[in-house]
């Protein structure tokens, strides 16, 4: 089994990638994984069935054309398409329900999963509190305890909050774009500790439960069984 991850940007390849293989362990499941960071979300172009304009690098601008790529590689092979992205704004149902769509036109012959990060990943880390405290041993729990599971809350200010209680207030006040290299060291230091059996957060949970079903080759859709090839959505 091969799986090809699709994520929005490096610090959540990093959380991803910990993760997907974490479950594959647990799972027994022998695979080869590649993770492909893009450089931010991006949107989907007007026409999916054009070319990618040039020097496109966001993940939903190129992911039409992603698609017919992989189904001409890896079209009826035991090979799991995985799309991972910040939910941002969006509404979760109606982003997944049209991610899915363009990899049922385009890789067909693929089985495909979406994982949707309620936010933004952060909401995945702060799903895992006992990696939190591996990472950072003077974490504020309190701070954590406050925190609701995959709420709109700015979820990168919440986890900079919890992490580092002294001076996250000055943190949170230079912003973007400096704080993508505190995102990036949140998930190298916190990710070799995330447990998926540990993780509480409900749009991680969607995701594993979503995997695992490809993974087992269940639960398939009937609408777009085709060729033997059976694709698992959630």
């Amino acid at each position: 089994m091969h799986i090809e991850i699709l994520t929005e940007d490096r610090s959540g390849s990093v959380v991803v990638d910990r993760l997907v293989r974490r479950l594959l362990e647990d799972e027994g499941v022998e695979a080869t994984v590649a993770v492909r960071p893009h450089r931010g979300c991006g949107s989907l172009p007007k026409d999916w069935d054009m070319r990618p304009v040039k020097f496109a690098s966001s993940l939903l601008d190129l992911l039409p054309a992603k698609c017919r790529a992989y189904n001409k590689v890896y079209g009826n092979t035991d090979t799991i398409l995985v799309v991972i992205m910040d939910s941002d704004s969006n509404d979760p149902d109606e982003l997944r329900k049209e991610l899915y769509r363009v990899c049922k036109k385009y890789a067909r012959d693929v089985r495909s999963v979406i994982g949707l990060c309620t936010e933004e990943v952060e909401a995945w880390i702060l799903g895992d509190v006992k990696a939190i405290m591996k990472a950072y041993p003077d974490c504020d729990l309190k701070a954590y305890q406050e925190y609701v599971q995959d709420s709109i809350c700015g979820t990168w200010e919440m986890l900079c909050r919890v992490t580092s209680p002294d001076n996250y207030e000055d943190m949170i006040d230079i912003g973007y774009p400096a704080i993508g290299h505190y995102k990036a060291r949140w998930a190298d230091k916190i990710s070799p500790f995330m447990e998926p059996s540990e993780n509480v957060s409900p749009s991680f949970m969607t995701f594993k439960n979503a995997l695992l079903a490809a993974l087992h080759n269940s639960a398939p859709i009937p609408e777009v069984k085709r060729a033997g090839v059976h694709r698992t959505s959630f």
